[in-house]
């Protein structure tokens, strides 16, 4: 069985002043993709082929994608799948969330040129994240998808390999399946819908209770993504029948999974402490028996597309003057030059960062020490780190944006976080190998282009009535894909 391997992975954080350009990618083409995504073993198994094309992934989310940029992709990867020959499938190894200048959803326009371009009898599947926005068109058009099933998420790699067995299957039964697709007027913040607890939890089992079922190729649970504000943005369901014999029952049950979601929008919650100010936080952390503290500055996440710039918490730091904490990081690539030139123990007085944040943050005045250089070895990705001490603050100050995703890439500040009280990092819920080892957690809602207050955000496109931005309507679950309807390209 011969399977192509393409994709473009990307979520766009619409209210964000960075656009996606080329160089904000790693594009992996041929043999290397498949080195990237590990998965030798599962094709093997599975008596696949592959036939890898173009993999562009993003090194950090941020705005819309660059028209130019995506387009160049989008055809390199539609020229690649007509050179390749003959194919018994393709999986697409996508985020879900890519809006693209002029084009919108990215997603469902590269679905759509491959469809045309290899017609309705190769199945196609998609590895996604759950945090996608799934049009109708994307649902009618691929065969079905896999999304991960974790949030924070552990399971992508066990999730390609579900969308490589999806697929596997799908070409042994030899026809179209026929997904069911209901879209609920609900926007959520991922932070509100973590996987280990309810609801998602409950959601989750009965979804894989109903893919269980006779017929049923697979069920998936789509967050969305909420800071998109297109048309298309919101949660989703679907369930997908191998064949029309059992098409009513994917039908009845993508209904049911809908209206369980719906019935409990209220409960979906934050799984971990929150403080609803920054000086709130502050108070918790400096009083707290564990010896570190990592309070999580959600309003400028920059996993969530945010530019990560906003000095709102290093300016309450400073002004209450905390003794011990640290900030990581803040991307400003001319401090970090300045600070290369003076070298460690310079005393430098800068604006730091500030640029790109939503007012009230702005540049921030200040002067400190440099107590740190890291300069990533060559063909690393790494941006390059100047650790500043202001007063009690420890500064990580980054050449571009980056995520601290983990103790490990503190460290590369020549700073051991579990030896401070306060850390301070730009993300939503930490990412699994930071919450693992942080003794304790604070989520702060502070406000910015990612706040998780969506009523405080300025949406324009999204369909209406819409949770949280309306209240008290009336909705039931309604079948908005047409089975058989991509059997036209």
């Amino acid at each position: 069985m011969r399977v192509a391997i393409a994709g473009i992975v990307q979520e766009a954080l619409v209210f964000s002043p960075i656009k996606a350009t080329a160089a904000d990618f790693a594009v992996l083409r041929g043999p290397e993709i498949l080195g990237h995504l590990g998965v030798d073993g599962t094709l093997r198994d599975l008596g696949m082929e592959p036939v890898p094309i173009l993999c562009a992934t993003h090194l950090s989310p941020s705005g819309v994608v660059d028209e130019r940029a995506y387009l160049g992709w989008r055809d390199e990867i539609v020229a690649g799948l007509r050179a390749a020959g003959p194919l018994d499938g393709v999986c697409l190894v996508l985020h879900g969330a890519m809006t693209v200048e002029n084009v919108w959803n990215g997603e469902t326009d590269l679905v759509r040129e491959i469809r045309a371009a290899l017609g309705i009898d190769v199945p196609i599947v998609a590895r996604l994240d759950p945090h996608a926005n799934i049009t109708e068109e994307f649902a009618n058009k691929v065969d079905t998808w896999a999304a991960f099933r974790t949030a924070p998420h552990r399971d992508a790699q066990e999730t390609l390999e579900r969308a490589l067995h999806l697929l596997a299957r799908r070409a042994r039964l030899g026809h179209r399946t026929h997904p069911s697709f209901v879209r609920l007027p609900l926007l959520l913040p991922g932070e509100r819908a973590t996987t280990p607890v309810e609801p998602m939890k409950s959601l989750l089992a009965l979804a894989r209770e109903i893919e269980a079922q006779p017929g049923i190729l697979n069920a998936e649970v789509m967050i969305g993504f909420g800071w998109s504000d297109t048309p298309h943005s919101g949660s989703c369901v679907a369930v997908v029948a191998e064949d029309d014999e059992h098409l009513p029952a994917a039908r009845r049950e993508a209904k049911r999974l809908a209206q369980a979601m719906w019935d409990r929008r209220h409960d979906f919650t934050y799984d971990q402490e929150v403080a609803p100010s920054i000086d709130e936080a502050i108070d918790r952390a400096l009083a707290a028996p564990e010896r570190s503290v990592f309070l999580s500055d959600a309003g400028d996440n920059v996993t969530a597309g945010a530019p990560g710039d906003s000095t709102l918490f290093l300016s309450r730091l400073l002004a209450r003057r905390v003794p011990d904490a640290v900030v990581a990081g803040l991307p400003d690539p001319e401090v970090v030059r300045r600070c290369l030139a003076g070298g460690i123990g310079a005393t430098v007085s800068v604006e730091l960062a500030g640029k790109l944040a939503m007012p009230p943050a702005g540049p921030l005045p200040v002067t400190g020490t440099v107590e740190h250089l890291y300069e990533p070895p060559g063909g690393s990705r790494d941006a390059a780190i100047a650790t500043l001490r202001v007063e009690g603050v420890h500064v990580l100050v980054t050449s571009r944006r980056a995520t601290f995703a983990s103790a490990e890439d503190i460290r590369k500040g020549g700073i051991d976080p579990l030896e401070h009280k306060i850390v301070v990092v730009k993300l939503g819920y930490l990412l699994p190998r930071l919450r693992d080892a942080a003794p304790r957690e604070i989520l702060v809602t502070t406000p910015g282009y990612s706040d998780l207050d969506f009523t405080r955000l300025p949406y324009r496109y999204v369909n209406r009535p819409i949770i949280p931005l309306d209240r008290d309507f009336v909705w039931y679950p309604r079948i908005t894909s047409v089975a058989g309807y991509a059997d036209a390209p």
